[in-house]
């Protein structure tokens, strides 16, 4: 009987209903959020896979020999200037914080995104989650029926283990949307405003009609109750669940952020023609729905799944190209939320997985170095128009206030209205604070 059930379980996989759909999320398995307080705060995550050259942004040294090409400009905050390729954000600085003085322990890139994103290094069999995942498993599930976290054009390919869920289990991974394949292969002319982004195989196939479709999961379910009986368990469960939520997620009307053609096309236009602004555009539009979090990653200066940031020749041409995409669709978001009512109750974190050598090698470009960089919040439980730290002329030493990356995860806790010292229990059966013990988030920068 049960190989019967099997060869309809697999006929159904075939028309539609495929374990690997919903863009790496549907086959992870499901779980429940354990009584989590509902929040009202979400956080928009901007990360710049490679390492941006905090001289080149956000600590310009004009005066100094390491300042390279690069002029600062003011910001509407007096006193305030930031490089001179961040005009728009250079006018929104009276809601953002920047942090100059980060200090890091990690200079390798899979290494280092593993430890800023996790606030922890990687080591022993212990995997930690992502920021994204712990902020997600704060929140129930989500009521609109899509994933706490959502990852728009996030590139894990250096090291998978700092964009998973860790020991919170894959139902605490994100949603991915674009991210590692960089869309439409072949000849074709791009749209205008690039590949789209889309969550894939979440509409039915033209051939299958809402009838039949309820006919296949009932099928579906009828197959998993057989199976459930006789191998009772978590994975079986959870398995279940898994397509449950699936189809929560095709039903959802969350769902419709994904269609950026509602937005009026001056909107789209003034986040850019890009990937990337249409991914921040995305941002707004999940947290608009009460999606917890969600980062766009900037790895190209259209969108591309790769790591741009990590400037070792070239740096200036590629920064700027970097920047030009950056400057509005980052200062779009904020205007965008902030127009919304949204600013308030969204975090913004801008930061990679280290800075740049002050030092400029002779390829023109500036090689890894997490001994003194920067990165920025913003919006929701921050404190703007102030910087926190300080550099010497040089930029090679932190001069005042050091942060390291378990504090700047506490920040963001404390901005979110979350408590950094919650616990979780590990798969080693050890409770795991939200962020590594004995630190504090930065007073001076919140709200």
């Amino acid at each position: 009987m049960f190989q019967h059930e099997r060869r309809d379980f697999l006929k159904l996989m075939a028309a539609g209903f495929s374990a690997t759909s919903l863009s790496g999320w549907l086959p992870l398995l499901a779980g429940q959020s354990d009584g989590k307080l509902e929040k009202s705060k979400s956080c928009i995550l901007l990360w710049m896979p490679g390492g941006a050259s905090q001289l080149d942004t956000f600590d310009p040294k004009p005066e100094h020999e390491n300042g390279g090409e690069f002029e600062a400009i003011q910001t509407s905050v007096p006193g305030i200037q930031i490089a001179e390729h961040l005009p728009q954000v250079a006018q929104m600085m009276e809601h953002m914080a920047i942090i100059r003085s980060m200090k890091t322990k990690e200079g390798d890139h899979g290494r280092a995104s593993y430890h800023l994103r996790t606030g922890y290094s990687p080591a022993g069999p212990l995997q930690y989650p992502t920021l994204g995942s712990l902020l997600g498993h704060e929140y129930p599930n989500n009521q609109a029926g899509v994933p706490n976290y959502i990852s728009i054009l996030a590139n894990n390919i250096l090291n998978p283990a700092a964009f998973g869920p860790g020991f919170l289990g894959p139902q605490q991974a994100p949603l991915l949307v674009g991210g590692n394949n960089p869309g439409r292969a072949g000849g074709d002319d791009p749209p205008e405003y690039g590949v789209p982004l889309e969550v894939s195989n979440t509409r039915l196939p033209e051939t299958v009609s809402e009838k039949q479709a309820k006919s296949r999961l009932e099928l579906l379910n009828f197959v998993e109750n057989r199976f459930a009986k006789d191998r009772p368990g978590l994975p079986t469960d959870s398995h279940k669940s898994a397509y449950d939520q699936a189809v929560r997620m095709m039903n959802s009307s969350a769902m419709s952020a994904f269609n950026l053609e509602d937005e009026p096309a001056e909107l789209r236009d003034a986040y850019g023609k890009n990937r990337f602004g249409q991914g921040c555009l995305l941002a707004r539009r999940l947290v608009e729905r009460g999606v917890p979090f969600v980062e766009v990653a900037l790895g190209g200066p259209n969108g591309e799944a790769q790591i741009g940031w990590d400037t070792h020749q070239e740096n200036f041409t590629a920064v700027k190209a970097l920047c030009d995409t950056l400057d509005p669709a980052w200062a779009m978001l904020m205007k965008d939320l902030k127009d919304r009512g949204l600013l308030e109750s969204t975090t913004i974190v801008w930061m990679g997985e280290f800075g740049r050598t002050p030092v400029i090698n002779p390829q023109t470009g500036r090689d890894h170095f997490p001994n003194a960089w920067s990165t920025v919040l913003a919006g929701g439980g921050i404190k703007g128009g102030q910087v926190y730290g300080a550099t010497d002329a040089a930029g090679m030493e932190v001069t005042e206030n050091p942060v390291a990356e378990n504090r700047l995860i506490a920040t963001v806790m404390g901005a979110m209205g979350i408590d950094h010292t919650n616990q979780n229990m590990s798969s080693i059966g050890r409770p795991i604070r939200l962020a590594e013990p004995d630190v504090d988030p930065i007073e001076e920068l919140l709200a």
